[in-house]
């Protein structure tokens, strides 16, 4: 049902680059893009894309409270391959890699380099 979710950003060159290595641990990879103001990337052509944005109306991009990205993994290990990338690229952590409660839920938790929440989790 999800076609696309986009973040904004401050800094376009940096948020490609962080994005670029990021979803690459997925599979992503740049599917649409307009030069210096809008990237889509995804893993499969009929899936659901993840986007960067700066802002229409000129005001600085900021991580919504209460927002949250999620990326699905195809198990645990890749969760931590996931999350330690977005932490070498200069993530912030939000919650590090591992199980949540017993329901067989795995996920780890950053905000990107403008502050939106993602996070990245397996469930079998």
């Amino acid at each position: 049902m999800i076609g696309y979710v986009t973040l904004g950003t401050n800094d376009f060159a940096k948020a490609a680059a962080f994005y670029d290595a990021l979803l690459a641990e997925l599979g992503g990879k740049r599917m649409m893009e307009m030069t210096g103001h809008y990237i889509a990337w995804g893993n499969n052509p009929a899936g659901a894309m993840v986007s960067i944005i700066k802002p229409y109306d000129g005001k600085p991009a900021t991580g919504g409270n209460g927002t949250m990205i999620s990326l699905a993994a195809d198990s645990p290990a890749t969760v931590d391959r996931v999350y330690k990338k977005a932490i070498e690229l200069g993530a912030k952590d939000e919650g590090a890699a591992g199980p949540r409660g017993d329901s067989g839920f795995y996920a780890g938790y950053f905000r990107d380099l403008d502050g939106n929440k993602l996070c990245a989790f397996f469930s079998n």
